[in-house]
């Protein structure tokens, strides 16, 4: 055989400490996905209890222990060769993976990198067993003592790989990340308690769930999300086909400005899925602006043969043998609780309005801070300087000494240097008519029971209305009844609970755009036949079959598209929503999606993107003086509407403060 050119590469076979350190960095990436793989063979191993312990952000010292079935000599000598495994058996197994971890490559992996010391006992066995892994060099297997489980010391990770610490981040943010893994395996296994400490200090901890069902998922969602999450998130439970879909979602005005806090689980593994994130922001895209994200953790149950988890050696991507069907049982779920949600809001949208209220003035953050209250001569005191309010028109009442507290001290009762004046509407029969520019000027210039306003001062805009004969009626409705509008923007109602403020362009935004997609669903999209057809080519012929077999549907939608030979559809009509639009751009968009998803998502957004925009723009302004029966009427229909606690961006259309809030913001309790 010729002896090689220089020119032409050798091919040889790599040495095992340099195939287990390129295998090591797919399945250890940073201390993270080392901890991870770890978790997770304790939580096949069966454990009830796990305990983890970091130190530099799991750099320097990464243990887990746990309370599992442990191993023998036989066995802990196996898990560190590389693809030896006691959880599947041969390829048939592949197609049928019911365990987190499968590939046996986690524990080579972190040995080829770091120092590895594993400490295992067997319950009922007479003692435990201990080997180490340094740099990839295993040691021999000798007798330990410990309790039944199993211990794993990971140190000094990629101390063989240096040039790997360099892409690490800080102490803090690697610590977080490793925190945030066990969090996400927690919320998965509430029957088993996690406790993770950095150094001595106790970071993170879960107890035991004893529950089932239900019950223990959203008290394990409470414990490692907050409660302020599971007040304000809607249960979800559906079903179909043999899938199961559990778990909380946040209300769309619970929402964050990335999706960090959105968990999903299949089988009870966490993934990071595009089908999933994206069947997530399809379900909210009426409710939510595009740069908001929804909270929520949702998990998916199904067959293991209906999912492939061999994808990646992380294992946090998986492909689903029916997407379609997969992505539907999510979306139509997550829009059917929001449905059923009807106007409510989150609860956080008082918590936030009290805090705003409660700031101490030039003061930065805080509450404010209660006086000391007066004693019982005191107060007796301060009662003789007070003189009843005059009636209207009356002028102020003389002022009057004081006994007690001499004639140089003595207060003389408040006296405005402007006599302010009232609402600059004034109060009236309720069901009159005040939108016109007599009763305007009537309100804000002309005298009243108030007295005229300083010229000097701007009239306040706020105007209030009298009780009514039905009064006692609205108040017992959900949002209440009107009481007054101020700055011509927000309406003030009292409910039998409290108060309730509405922003009156963003709650008929939402009304309106309501109206508009039940309209598109009862009497179709109109159409706009295109002056020249246009001819739109694509790359294969798997999108143009995918457009001619929905042809019906997507003309249901105002596309009207047919085959025109081979790679290519002509366009005949378009919605006329759209406007002047990409026709090109959109029948591509939709062929991939048909081809990927089988479903047309592009036209469906684009079409409610342009609803949303009608809607924004032809709803009641701010800056619109609203009849007591209109705003009544806004009121009335918000209770009826679904989604109506959200305008079509995710703020919220309504505040409620209850009466206990009320009176924490006056210190009355």
């Amino acid at each position: 055989m010729d002896a090689p050119s220089p020119s032409r590469p050798t091919i040889r076979r790599l040495g095992r400490t340099t195939v287990d350190r390129i295998a090591a960095g797919e399945v250890v990436e940073r201390p993270a996905n080392a901890l991870k793989e770890l978790v997770e063979n304790a939580l096949d191993a069966g454990a009830a209890h796990i305990d983890v312990t970091l130190e530099a952000g799991g750099k320097r010292l990464l243990a887990v222990e746990d309370d599992g079935c442990g191993m023998d000599a036989e066995a802990l000598a196996l898990a560190v060769e590389r693809h030896a495994t006691s959880k599947i058996d041969d390829d048939h197994d592949l197609t049928d993976i019911r365990t987190l971890g499968f590939r046996g490559e986690a524990l080579p992996s972190i040995g080829a990198v770091a120092r590895l010391a594993l400490t295992s006992r067997v319950p009922g066995s007479d003692c435990a067993f201990a080997l180490t892994v340094e740099g990839g060099a295993v040691g021999a297997v000798k007798p330990a003592a410990r309790a039944a489980g199993t211990r794993v010391e990971v140190r000094d990770l990629f101390f063989a790989t240096p040039a790997r610490l360099k892409f690490l981040r800080t102490d803090r943010a690697e610590t977080q990340a490793c925190v945030d893994g066990v969090k996400r395996l927690a919320m998965a296994h509430p029957g088993v308690a996690f406790t993770v400490r950095d150094g001595a200090r106790l970071v993170f901890q879960a107890a035991r769930r004893l529950e089932t069902g239900e019950a223990a998922l959203r008290a394990r969602l409470a414990a490692v999300l907050g409660r302020q999450f599971t007040d304000n998130a809607l249960d979800i439970v559906a079903e179909r086909d043999g899938v199961r879909l559990g778990g909380l979602a946040g209300l769309p005005t619970y929402h964050r400005g990335n999706a960090q806090q959105q968990y999903l689980f299949v089988n009870g593994r966490p993934v990071k899925d595009r089908l999933l994130t994206g069947a997530v922001r399809a379900a909210y895209q009426d409710f939510l602006a595009r740069d908001r994200h929804p909270v929520l953790a949702l998990f998916l149950d199904l067959p293991a043969g209906e999912v492939d988890v061999n994808v990646h050696p992380a294992k946090a991507e998986v492909r689903f043998r029916d997407a379609g069907r997969v992505r539907g049982l999510i979306v139509s779920a997550l829009r059917h609780a929001l449905t059923a949600a009807g106007h409510r809001a989150a609860d956080d949208t008082a918590d936030r309005a009290v805090a705003a209220f409660a700031r101490t003035p030039g003061a930065g953050s805080g509450a404010w801070t209660a006086a000391a209250r007066p004693s019982a001569a005191q107060m007796g005191a301060a009662h003789a300087f007070q003189a009843p309010l005059p009636a209207a028109g009356q002028a102020p009442l003389p002022a009057a000494a004081g006994p007690g507290l001499g004639e140089a001290g003595a207060p003389t009762p408040y006296q405005p240097a402007h006599d302010l004046g009232g609402p600059s509407w004034p109060v009236g029969d309720p069901g009159a008519d005040r939108g016109g520019e007599a009763a305007g000027a009537e309100g804000l210039g002309g005298a009243g029971a108030y007295g005229s306003l300083d010229p000097g001062l701007d009239a306040p805009s706020a105007r209030a209305e009298a009780p009514g004969a039905d009064d006692a009626a609205l108040v017992r409705h959900p949002l209440g009844a009107a009481r007054a509008q101020i700055h011509e923007t927000y309406i003030v109602a009292q409910s039998g609970e409290g108060l309730v403020l509405v922003d009156q362009h963003a709650a008929h935004e939402r009304l309106v755009y309501e109206r508009m997609k039940r309209a598109l669903a009862e009497g179709g999209v109109a159409r706009q036949m295109l002056l020249l057809p246009e001819v739109v080519e694509l790359d294969d012929g798997a999108g143009v079959a995918a457009l001619v077999d929905r042809a019906a549907e997507l003309a249901g939608f105002g596309l009207v598209v047919e085959p025109f030979g081979d790679g290519a559809v002509v366009v005949r009509e378009v919605p006329a929503l759209l406007g002047d639009t990409d026709v090109a751009g959109l029948v591509r968009t939709l062929a991939d999606e048909l081809v990927d998803l089988d479903e047309a998502l592009a036209l469906k957004d684009r079409l409610f993107h342009v609803c949303a925009t009608m809607a924004c723009h032809g709803s009641v302004r701010a800056g619109r003086r609203l009849t007591v029966a209109e705003m009544n009427a806004l009121l009335r229909e918000m209770e009826a509407t679904p989604h109506s606690g959200q305008c079509n961006h995710g703020r919220p259309t309504y505040v409620s403060l209850d009466l206990d809030q009320i009176e924490r913001l006056f210190s009355r309790r």
